[in-house]
């Protein structure tokens, strides 16, 4: 008896020094090798199985010892069995985080592809383990089929009891899918909130705002209602400056000028739209000014911020150097005696 119990530690302990040198001495070789390479899935590959090396050399150690030594008919399958089941789970875990990652990559690479967002990594890997839990189920001889069956049925009985929730579930899909609605997108609701889609769960999106606040919608509600996207077709976007000049003013020099103001201003202020032609129209006679209208252009909608503030304080600036008038709203009144 003691022999078989040194045999057993002995293929343990050599599996365990497998497991530790491909853990500390291969895997970052390899790893070294990886990130020198432009594709970004091996990395994901080699990141998640170094977690497991050390664990799979101990399980492997075990499996074949119990293959020379047997212990006991009872223990020795059950064993087996956990062994295998042990493997399965911990590859099926590996397939599930590097497909997510894998969506998440090529998501970052292109706009083509499903942008990356909880709903879609968590469905992945929902239905990887599902499929991991049927073949332990297979493995221990456990007929699958009165398990489909069962969850067939008992799956109308929850969706019946989860229709809010599904419906959240399903909006989520279809704003995904769609394609309209990217994490990333900057976008504003018909209720006038605005700000970075941050992310797309099974039930809800998320929204942070400029002021780093987080707007909760439920999906439903988000692919319900109307919504502005300034990022999906050109994250480019125009914008305007109102303002008034004095009746008495030269307006072809206001023009002149305010063009001027304009063109140094995106050359100067980051974020500013290249190559573009910047605008000035005049659109009103105000009660105490000529309303004219300055158009600038910034590369994302984040950036106009800046350049409108820039260009007030430079056009404030060359307004006063070259004596042209911003009136105040000025009334008359005429009293009969």
């Amino acid at each position: 008896m003691l022999e078989k119990w040194i045999l057993l530690t002995t293929y343990v302990g050599i599996g365990l020094v497998i497991g530790l040198a491909l853990r500390y001495i291969v895997i970052p070789r390899i790893k070294k090798v990886t990130e020198r390479t432009d594709w970004k899935t091996d990395d994901l590959i080699i990141r998640y199985i170094g977690k497991w090396v050390i664990v799979w050399g101990v399980s492997l150690g075990l499996y074949f010892a119990l293959a020379k030594v047997t212990i006991d008919n009872r223990y020795d399958k059950l064993l087996h069995q956990a062994i295998t089941i042990f493997f399965i789970f911990s590859i099926t875990h590996i397939v599930s985080n590097v497909v997510a990652g894998m969506v998440r990559i090529k998501s970052a690479d292109s706009d083509n592809i499903i942008p990356s967002s909880s709903i879609i990594s968590n469905i992945i890997k929902v239905l990887i383990f599902v499929v991991g839990i049927l073949v332990i189920l297979q493995t221990l001889g456990i007929s699958i089929t009165p398990v489909l069956t069962a969850l067939g049925v008992g799956g109308l009985a929850v969706a019946l009891a989860l229709q809010d929730t599904l419906g959240n579930l399903f909006a989520g899909i279809h704003i995904i899918a769609s394609g309209n609605i990217k994490t990333g997108d900057y976008v504003v609701l018909d209720s006038g909130q605005e700000g970075f889609v941050e992310d797309v769960t099974w039930r809800y999106s998320k929204i942070k705002t400029v002021a780093n606040n987080v707007i909760i919608i439920p999906n439903s509600k988000l692919a319900s209602i109307i919504v502005s996207n300034h990022y999906l077709e050109n994250k480019e976007v125009g914008f305007s400056v109102e303002f008034g000049v004095a009746y008495s003013s030269n307006l072809e020099f206001v023009e002149q000028v305010t063009l001027e103001v304009i063109r140094k201003t995106m050359s100067e202020v980051e974020g500013a739209a290249e190559n573009f032609d910047p605008v000035v129209r005049y659109y009103a006679f105000g009660d105490s000014a000529i309303q004219l209208r300055a158009i600038l252009r910034a590369k994302e909608h984040v950036f106009q911020f800046p350049i409108r503030h820039a260009f007030i304080k430079n056009l404030h600036k060359r307004f006063q150097e070259e004596g042209i008038e911003i009136p105040f709203p000025i009334r008359t009144v005429y009293q009969k005696g």
